[in-house]
């Protein structure tokens, strides 16, 4: 596979307004047009990774990480780690790449999987082993450049990856990919988009340590919210609700700018967070909150009420930000997703999803009736809504439906702790 030819950002037309816009649909859209091919920031890597060191210099002392669907030397995930293989004290670093990556260009270290092999996709998909890094070519400094020495000089650290009769060759499904899965300890990855979910329920199936990016939507998907309702993972510790920047193939056409020192596009997406299970110090810094007397006098949005709005057709508050949740109400309350980043479980517990009408039923919430969406059409509403729905509903100031909230409430007793 050829090197994507690099862009002269001096000379290429600049552009367009569209092709800028962050991009709002982001991994949602990706994940429809089975787009999946968004690469990592370095520094975005870098910026998560040390904030789990702050919390706990050996978070990954020992370990073996595993890299399951990063092209080695494309891959900043793989930059990363091997660069700091020593200082983070690794064990050792799995890194595997699949058949046909279309941002694969630093392959020709290794011409034996970027030959062609029939119908097979190249470069081919291959496995990069590290069980050590040290100083290879004796300049007195062990960095990236010694890890690539190395791997030229140690074919066996390289594996080809055939796939299986269901999976192509380094797919993360496949049976050698899943052995790989086995050995490791943590796995750190961006994975597909469009396989957020199948991906996320293989790391629970094999009980693993995980550090991964994904479409902050998934936080209420139905397969997605339990893990983290049960405190089984949780929001990672940078970039939340602020997007990330991502590498992305020469044929995008919306994009934000170009790399000065690749020549490659740059794209923003607006919707993308870290998920993990691994613990760290932010997710048990408490809310510092007000009263609920406090909120009303104090509060912008709350200023001249007397009362928090209630949903007509469940008993709990409706809490426009986490700033304005109350700190003296122990009653369960509808607060926003973006919470989530804010969120401390020695402090609140979570008890719904509103985009769940299973959960809704199981927690008590009527349907919305047709005295809602009757007040609901007369004040101009026109959403796809009708009366048998669970959906979380004010009358008061005027009938509307709240979209997507999660429902918490001050936690009164610690956390059970699991059994190791």
């Amino acid at each position: 596979m050829k090197r994507a030819a690099k862009i002269n950002p001096q000379t290429m037309n600049a552009p367009t307004k569209a092709d800028r816009a962050p991009m709002n649909r982001g991994l949602g859209a990706a994940k429809v047009a089975k787009q999946d091919e968004f690469y990592t920031q370095y520094v975005d890597i870098q910026k998560e990774v040390e904030a789990y060191l702050e919390f706990d210099p050996d978070t990954f002392r020992g370990k073996v990480v595993y890299c399951n669907c990063d092209d080695p030397f494309e891959s900043n995930f793989f930059r990363y780690f091997a660069a700091n293989f020593n200082k983070l004290g690794l064990k050792r670093l799995i890194s595997t790449s699949y058949d046909g990556s279309p941002i694969a260009g630093q392959l020709e270290l290794f011409p034996e999987y970027n030959e062609g092999n029939g119908r097979r996709k190249k470069p081919k998909a291959l496995a990069v082993i590290l069980d050590r890094v040290k100083d290879e070519d004796g300049d007195g400094a062990v960095n990236i450049e010694d890890v690539k020495l190395f791997l030229k000089r140690n074919k066996a650290s390289r594996i080809a990856l055939k796939g299986d009769h269901t999976y192509g060759g380094g797919d993360f499904r496949s049976a050698e990919c899943i052995a790989y899965l086995k050995e490791a300890d943590i796995v750190v990855s961006n994975p597909p988009f469009s396989l957020f979910k199948e991906y996320v329920a293989q790391l629970v199936e094999h009980g693993m340590k995980f550090l991964i990016i994904g479409n902050t939507n998934s936080i209420t998907y139905l397969e997605v919210f339990p893990l983290i309702k049960d405190n089984r993972m949780w929001l990672g510790c940078t970039n939340f609700n602020v997007g990330m920047f991502f590498t992305v193939p020469d044929d995008w056409k919306r994009f934000h700018h170009i790399d000065k020192e690749t020549g490659r596009k740059i794209a923003r997406v607006s919707t993308s967070c870290w998920y993990t299970n691994l613990d760290h110090g932010r997710r048990h810094e408490p809310l510092q909150l007000m009263t609920m007397a406090e909120n009303l006098k104090y509060s912008k949005t709350l200023r001249g009420k007397s009362a928090y709005d209630r949903y007509f057709n469940y008993d709990a508050i409706d809490v426009g930000t986490y700033k304005e949740i109350p700190s003296d109400y122990d009653g369960v309350m509808g607060v926003p997703v973006t919470f989530l980043d804010k969120y401390n479980p020695d402090q609140f517990e979570i008890v719904g999803n509103s985009d769940d009408g299973n959960m809704m039923r199981e927690l008590g919430v009527r349907a919305l009736g047709k005295e809602f969406i009757s007040a609901y059409r007369a004040r101009g509403g026109t959403g796809h809504y009708s009366p048998g729905m669970r959906m979380l509903g004010l009358l008061e100031p005027q009938a509307r439906v709240i979209f997507k909230r999660l429902l918490i409430r001050r936690r009164t007793k610690p956390i059970k702790q699991k059994k190791k």
